[in-house]
């Protein structure tokens, strides 16, 4: 059957479109076209990652100023202990011990220091070193009550953990009322935290 010369040259045209559209398709869209689109894509990655690496760089000054400002703020912070080891720090923080004992019991007869060790922190790590030293007194309620004050509200800031109070000899009297005339058997850990910086110190 031949087709009438008007219709054979279109289709002769959309036939070889075909075929050349066939031919790109198998032999150069997926050996060139498409491996290049693909380098093209990892090429738009790469300029993305390197503006990216470029920006963090312009703000690394910034970013090392403000770091500093945080390091010179905690260094001037009251808050921590002065010592610059943990060992004078845990000697600092016996005499801190002592002299508090001394205001709240000048004669030490309400009040008075039965042990105090010095002692490693033990525990997970910390961003700040722990300076740890154990207590055991021999004291009055109100007295402990002034201590505790005194440790928890001044500076270097204290502060008291494991608390454990055992009265040591109370009874009822005639009147009904508990006897608390005597001293409490009293344990804690007091500590602070050593300076940034010092020895020892993150």
């Amino acid at each position: 059957m031949q087709l009438p010369r008007e219709h054979a040259r279109p289709i002769a045209v959309g036939l070889l479109a075909l075929a050349l559209a066939l031919a790109y398709m198998i032999g150069l869209h997926w050996w060139w076209t498409a491996p290049m689109l693909a380098m093209g894509g990892q090429i738009d990655e790469l300029r993305q990652q390197e503006l990216q690496a470029r920006m963090i760089i312009a703000q690394k000054p910034e970013v090392e100023k403000r770091l500093a400002a945080i390091r010179q703020a905690e260094a001037a912070n009251p808050g921590f202990l002065s010592a610059a080891t943990v060992e004078l720090a845990q000697a600092d923080l016996t005499q801190r011990i002592e002299s508090q004992i001394a205001q709240v019991s000048p004669d030490h007869s309400a009040c008075t220091i039965v042990q105090r060790t010095p002692t490693a922190w033990a525990g997970a790590p910390e961003r700040f070193s722990r300076v740890l030293v154990q207590v055991r007194l021999l004291c009055g309620v109100n007295e402990f009550s002034a201590l505790l004050h005194a440790f928890e509200g001044g500076r270097p800031e204290l502060f008291v953990d494991n608390l454990n109070i055992l009265s040591q000899h109370s009874f009822i009297a005639s009147n009904d009322v508990t006897d608390t005339s005597q001293p409490l058997n009293i344990s804690f850990d007091l500590y602070g935290y050593l300076r940034p910086g010092s020895a020892h110190a993150p």
